[in-house]
């Protein structure tokens, strides 16, 4: 069942005291572009590859040829992509949950409500294609670096709007009476 809405499209708070459902924002990995090499890659050895078939010189073999084929685009083409898979970021309406390695092996949370400063960094080339690099630093723990995440500003809108509202609903709860009132 997903929660009723005002009319601009965000969900209503919660009443004082209750807790709010984490719903997710966005997931997010860092920009593709950096696999660019990968695919050029792989389209050299797809094309290279039928054209040397059984044009190759006396001491070569074509298995030679096909396993040398597979080894490239395993190291070059299947390992970037894989790391490139397994980084995500993921926003909620509560915290930033960070997971890295095979099967999100290493894992780091930063939460709305403690608030934190968010600094964006973006290059030229990120200006181009929409991606920035955001640090979220709470002055505890080291920063959280979401690196060339496509559309930066969005995404630094939106945590700052998050951070916001956390904020606003951990104070206002805060002042709830036993009575269930709340103070203005």
């Amino acid at each position: 069942m997903t929660p009723s809405t005002s009319s601009i499209g965000r969900p209503r708070t919660p009443a004082p005291g209750t807790a709010a459902p984490e719903l997710r924002i966005a997931r997010l990995r860092s920009h593709a572009r950096r696999l660019t090499w990968s695919a050029l890659i792989l389209v050299a050895v797809a094309g290279a590859t039928p054209y040397l078939y059984d044009n190759l010189p006396a001491p070569f073999e074509n298995w030679m040829l096909v396993t040398a084929a597979s080894s490239v685009v395993l190291l070059l083409v299947v390992v970037p992509y894989l790391v490139w898979l397994s980084h995500t970021w993921t926003i909620t309406t509560r915290r930033v949950i960070e997971r890295s390695g095979p099967f999100g092996a290493n894992r780091r949370e930063i939460s709305h409500v403690r608030g934190y400063a968010i600094q964006m960094r973006r290059g030229i080339l990120q200006r181009l294609w929409g991606a920035g690099t955001l640090s979220l630093s709470n002055g505890v723990e080291p920063p959280l670096r979401m690196k060339n995440i496509p559309h930066a500003v969005l995404v630094h809108e939106t945590l700052v709007d998050q951070v916001e509202v956390n904020q606003i609903l951990a104070h206002r709860d805060s002042q709830v009476f036993g009575s269930g009132a709340v103070e203005v």
